[in-house]
């Protein structure tokens, strides 16, 4: 059974996900939240598989509160339910660390098939959609001085072969494709591809794309 979070600031939204949730019989609902102060509360409290977070909120908006549910090192997942398609704010909910975004007139298996998806372990967004979307928006990035990969840690833990797969991961490649290309049995990519998260830290395939720009594995094209 997977546990649901509905975060969202209209009733009326909130009611159609419920009605729509509670129609499957693997997926319950545990609360809903009408801003992000109440989300990150109800997730300390009810420790959901999935949250449903809207991103325009009162007080504590939905990048925010995922961003602090991440921090607090819940098993969590977010999942972003938003108006807006491929903006600024899809990428900042990602950056924040979910798992993937949604818009909300996606068909309701579609939304279905995210919420599976993303207890599952897996990222709702495609990598060559993640690619896009930090290609378009890494200028909102603050100037830091970051980490080469040669240095950092998250990388030195992987082998040759993992950091080469990292490296095409974050460029949008599919296991189909590594495999492919690589030369590879598409088991063999998947065992790597677990390897390297779990190495890395990383929660997911879209996290792992984002760690190979953070890292300077991929720059913008």
């Amino acid at each position: 059974m997977t546990t649901v979070l509905i975060a969202d600031d209209q009733p009326m939204q909130r009611f159609g996900f419920r009605m729509l949730l509670e129609s499957q019989d693997d997926m319950t609902v545990v609360g809903e939240a009408g801003n992000g102060n109440e989300a990150v509360h109800l997730v300390a409290r009810h420790y959901p598989d999935v949250v449903l977070m809207d991103i325009r909120m009162p007080g504590l908006d939905g990048i925010e509160a995922t961003r602090r549910i991440i921090a607090s090192g819940a098993r969590t997942r977010i999942l972003i339910v938003t108006t807006f398609d491929l903006d600024a704010y899809a990428y900042d909910g990602l950056r924040a660390g979910a798992s993937g975004f949604l818009v909300k007139d996606a068909l309701p298996e579609e939304l279905l098939a995210g919420i599976r998806a993303v207890a599952a372990g897996d990222a709702v967004v495609a990598p060559t959609l993640t690619r896009r979307l930090l290609d378009a928006y890494v200028h909102h990035l603050p100037v830091v001085p970051g980490t080469p990969a040669a240095s950092d840690p998250r990388i030195t833990a992987l082998t040759e072969r993992e950091r080469e797969i990292l490296t095409v991961i974050g460029q949008g490649w599919s296991n189909t494709e590594i495999a492919a290309r690589l030369h590879l049995a598409e088991s063999t990519v998947k065992t790597h591809v677990t390897r390297i998260l779990a190495k890395t830290g990383a929660r997911d395939r879209v996290q792992a794309v984002i760690l190979a720009y953070d890292t300077r594995l991929v720059t913008p094209m």
